[in-house]
């Protein structure tokens, strides 16, 4: 089976302005063959997401005949305007609404859902995305809409913004991606007013940004990030926050959002493994999102140097929302509108600079969580998930089904590059059952092909091995296809082992089941509303690659080593000295230093071919 949302990476899709152009053309097509007489635009199959969609279409038909002044499009331009004033602005409450702070205000929103009281709970998003479908409109379309449509339309977008910020409870849903949106539409909106109107709705835009999002920053793999759906980034929303923060810099130049988004972007790159898989998230786990995230992904990977195209995307809304019969639904056109406008090109290359929670080199990448253990192994194109025992996460050594992996004092990191290798050193002080305190040192080196990884302890008791994680799922082509064993060999013995018990939270790899199915399956509420990261966290057991420890080690530590990616039998060396534990492969010789660290305890570390 094949992960659904995860697809070609996002800076394959061509964007040049004839590749755009050709977009455009095909949205023109399918749009006059759809509109109604009444001037609908709407996918005939659309039920949820709809109050921005036919506009959103408008949107794109105004930018179209911006670039080829095609005849046909003033009248559908006019028509489908004057439907949407008509037919989709509400201003009277939604029964069941439960975000008002002022009822029966009169402001204009969109709804979620057309009909009353059903699910009203989407109203807020819905109205936001409709306020940037209409400020989009209003940029393009002078000269191609009279100005009596023009300022009805003005007001409408003065409505959605009140309606957001005055008559309701800013984000309601603690959602980061819809609030950065909100403050986007206010910006845009307030180049349309009279200027000293216009003053105070963009003054208005910027507090609420730094003070109902900027404030509420959560932290993550040390980077402040903003908050959403309850967590710190989402492997759907996260980018396309991203993209928002792009649009918002654009048009109002404002540094808070360079600076967050250049953080963001840092974060997102330094999670995302070569191939572009990534997983995990308060909302969608992973569900990867397309032409949503190309703008940030494009802006600010530019910004700081780094290839986020590499982002796997759903490349079925590569370039615009489609219904499932793979035709045009416009919500979210303002994104391929905006991203049309930036001149900003991909960066291809990686970022040469390590960072502290990624090891990166040709196509080995390993991320690391904020306690400094892998969150996610790539080598040989297979993606190696933390593994679960006893209802503990992570990689490293275990001993009486207790696992060695969370801190119990500072994490030192050491990053080295030599002769074409990268390698990071993680020294963690951890307590095991005993009370006694260790220090678990992990190295992990690549060639850019294939990844070793050893990991010094001072010597456990029992039968220690050490859990080096779940294969999940390999790069196929376009697409990520689930497996369930990977190219791994070990110095010592080497198990693939799997769940003996049954039930959803023990996750046995063979079955044909997603990570973020399980996940939601023990999350206390289903899919799009609960946190899939959070129902994971109840996982008991899981397919797992245990090593047993390398022989030869030195008196008084277990050593155990792994090498993920293809290689014929490894049998490293170890010899302990007074500059610390020296290790030698087949690739490569390191000496870690002594865990006592230089004069301010920090690890050393020296690196050869």
């Amino acid at each position: 089976m094949h992960l659904l949302r995860q697809r070609g990476p996002l800076h394959d899709l061509p964007d040049t302005p004839e590749a755009y152009d050709a977009v455009l053309a095909d949205v023109v097509e399918q749009a006059l063959a759809r509109i109604t007489p009444e001037g609908n635009l709407e996918h005939p199959d659309a039920d949820d997401d709809i109050g921005d969609t036919s506009l959103g279409i408008t949107s794109l038909l105004v930018l179209a005949w911006q670039r080829s002044k095609d005849p046909r499009l003033p009248e559908a331009v006019r028509r489908s305007l004057a439907f949407h004033l008509r037919e989709r602005v509400y201003v009277e409450d939604n029964p069941g609404y439960p975000n008002l702070k002022v009822s029966n205000s009169g402001l204009s929103y969109a709804r979620y859902v057309l009909e009353a009281g059903a699910h009203p709970i989407g109203d807020w998003p819905s109205t936001v995305w409709a306020l940037l479908q209409a400020v989009n409109v209003l940029d393009l379309a002078e000269g191609l809409v009279d100005e009596g449509q023009r300022a009805e339309l003005l007001e409408v977008a003065q409505g959605y913004w009140r309606w957001l910020t005055e008559a309701t409870f800013f984000n309601p849903q603690e959602a980061g991606n819809q609030a950065i949106g909100c403050v986007v539409g206010g910006l845009m909106l307030a180049r349309h007013l009279p200027e000293e109107q216009g003053k105070l709705v963009r003054a208005r835009a910027l507090r609420l940004y730094e003070e109902e999002i900027r404030a509420h920053r959560v932290r993550d793999r040390g980077a402040l990030l903003p908050p959403e759906h309850g967590g710190a980034y989402d492997n759907n929303y996260g980018p396309i926050s991203l993209s928002f923060l792009a649009q918002a810099h654009r048009v109002s130049g404002e540094g808070v959002f360079a600076e967050d988004g250049d953080t963001l972007a840092g974060y997102l790159d330094a999670r995302l493994t070569s191939g572009g898989y990534d997983c995990g998230g308060p909302r969608y786990s992973e569900q990867h999102s397309g032409f949503e995230s190309v703008l940030g992904l494009r802006y600010f990977g530019a910004r700081i140097g780094a290839d986020l195209g590499r982002y796997r995307g759903d490349t079925r809304w590569g370039r615009h929302a489609v219904q499932r019969d793979g035709r045009i639904d416009g919500h979210f056109a303002f994104m391929l509108v905006w991203q049309i406008q930036d001149p900003t090109r991909w960066h291809r290359t990686p970022s040469p600079h390590p960072v502290r929670h990624q090891l990166r080199s040709g196509s080995v990448s390993v991320a690391f969580d904020s306690r400094m253990t892998p969150s996610l192994i790539e080598a040989a194109g297979t993606y190696y998930l933390p593994a679960a025992v006893r209802r503990q996460h992570g990689f490293g050594p275990v001993t009486d089904g207790f696992l060695l992996c969370r801190p119990m004092g500072e994490v030192r990191v050491r990053d080295v590059r030599a002769d074409g290798l990268a390698a990071k050193l993680v020294t963690k002080p951890v307590v095991g059952r005993d009370h006694v305190l260790r220090h678990v040192r992990s190295l992990y080196v690549t060639d850019g092909a294939g990844l070793w990884v050893t990991v010094a302890v001072e010597r456990l008791d029992g039968a220690p091995y050490l859990l080096s994680g779940m294969p999940y799922a390999a790069d196929d082509g376009d697409r990520v296809r689930r497996i369930a064993e990977g190219e791994v060999t070990a110095a010592g013995g080497l198990r693939l082992t799997h769940p003996t018990a049954s039930g959803d939270d023990h996750f046995d790899a063979r079955a044909e089941l997603t990570q973020e199915q399980a996940a939601f399956a023990l999350a206390a509420d289903p899919r799009g509303y609960g946190n899939p990261d959070e129902g994971w966290r109840h996982l008991v057991s899981s397919t797992a690659l245990e090593a047993d420890p390398a022989p030869g080690t030195p008196e008084g530590l277990h050593v155990f080593a792994v090498r993920y990616g293809a290689g014929g039998a490894l049998a490293p060396a170890f010899e302990a000295g007074a500059e610390g534990l020296t290790v030698r492969t087949e690739a490569f010789t390191a000496v870690v230093g002594p865990v006592a660290g230089d004069d301010r305890g920090e690890p050393s570390l020296t690196l050869s071919r």
